[in-house]
C-alpha cells in the first residue's frame, strides 16, 4: 500500500509570525498616538503658562508661542 502526503505549500512568513509582526506594528501605533498626545497635551499646558513662569524656566513668550504652535506630530 502506498500513502500518498500532500504537503501545503509553505509561506516564508509562517502564520504565527504574521500574527507577531501584526502584534508588533499594533503596539508601534498605539505607542505614536500615546506620543502625540502627551505632546499635544504639554504643548497646550506650556501656551497656558503666564510670563513669570516662562522666565522661570528660560522661555520668552515668544519661545513658548513657537514651541505651542508646532503640530503634534514634530518633535
Amino acid at each position: 500500500m502506498v500513502a500518498i502526503h500532500l504537503h501545503q505549500p509553505r509561506n516564508r512568513i509562517g502564520q504565527r509570525d504574521a500574527i507577531h509582526a501584526l502584534s508588533d506594528a499594533g503596539g508601534h501605533v498605539v505607542a505614536t498616538l500615546r506620543e502625540w498626545r502627551r505632546r499635544a497635551r504639554e504643548r497646550a499646558e506650556l501656551a497656558a503658562l503666564d510670563d513669570r513662569t516662562l522666565k522661570d524656566i528660560g522661555l520668552t513668550r515668544a519661545d513658548a508661542e513657537f514651541l505651542s504652535n508646532k503640530p503634534f506630530w514634530r518633535e
